[in-house]
């Protein structure tokens, strides 16, 4: 599985907006592809939000992308949230590794 790792800042006021923009952004997501996103507040740093997407495969989502970002409205949801940012994006990639499964 491939994983994408969002990291970000927002001012503690704005938690719901920010919770409202990403269930609307996944339910896009979800037109395009299948994707489980967790979205994490920290309990140390009110303002600190780490987001966690799940997709079946790199590829798949490289070839999903520019598909999500022609939609209008996911360009209307991004705006808002780089209105509620108070620090840069920090984005990291990663592999998931099953466990349970010999060879992986």
């Amino acid at each position: 599985m491939f994983v994408k790792l969002y990291e970000y800042r927002i001012r503690p006021e704005n938690e719901q907006e920010l919770l409202d923009i990403q269930k609307k952004a996944g339910e896009i997501y979800r037109k395009y592809t299948e994707v489980q996103t967790s979205v994490l507040k920290s309990k140390e740093d009110q303002s600190k939000w780490t987001e966690i997407s799940y997709f079946k495969s790199e590829e798949e989502y490289h070839n999903m992308l520019p598909l999500i970002n022609q939609d209008d409205e996911i360009q209307e949801l991004f705006k808002k949230f780089q209105s509620l940012l108070i620090s840069s994006i920090k984005e990291e990639d990663y592999e998931q590794k099953n466990l349970n499964q010999a060879g992986q």
